[in-house]
């Protein structure tokens, strides 16, 4: 999940992790974590029950090699040393988030889901409606949910422009 994100949607190199946002009232079942971060700005160790026993054939790889592997029960969101930059999502305070991590929670048995900021390589965060619509049409995301509105990519027009703006993010 984590190459496929970054390269077929933020348009960025494949080992980079991504934040996970965890429902508050389950943070202690992944991280070692007191209090909350509701603005993804805490870095906190991914619990060692959840962290994968790396086998010395992996630990003697070098380079990507060695950031490919998997390193946790939650690989996506686990940095090379074994933490996460989380964000904490509470009910009181961010409710609509809070009802769509908890439907994937009963869906999947998992109280999180991978977080990142709206935007490309290259490119700032979306401001507005109107940039996250061209964010969302210029990469390979199939749904946009604003509020409570869900695009579907292909319910959507294609354009020349989204197709030309495309070749200038190639990965390096």
């Amino acid at each position: 999940m984590q190459e496929f994100m970054n390269i077929k949607i933020k348009f960025r190199e494949s080992f980079r992790p991504f934040a996970p946002s965890v429902l508050a009232e389950h943070v202690s079942e992944y991280f070692n974590m007191e209090g909350s971060s509701p603005y993804m700005l805490l870095v906190a160790d991914v619990r060692k029950d959840r962290l994968n026993e790396i086998s010395d054939a992996d630990n003697q790889k070098k380079g990507l090699d060695l950031l490919k592997v998997v390193r946790s029960e939650i690989p996506a969101v686990t940095h090379v040393d074994g933490t996460a930059r989380l964000q904490t999502v509470h009910k009181e305070t961010n409710p609509l988030y809070h009802e769509m991590i908890t439907a994937f929670y009963e869906l999947s048995g998992c109280p999180l889901v991978i977080n990142t900021n709206f935007n490309v390589r290259g490119e700032p965060i979306v401001e507005n409606p109107e940039d996250a619509y061209r964010c969302f049409m210029r990469t390979n995301m199939d749904y946009l949910v604003m509020g409570n509105f869900i695009l579907d990519k292909k319910e959507q027009p294609e354009t020349e422009d989204n197709r030309k703006w495309l070749k200038e993010f190639e990965l390096d």
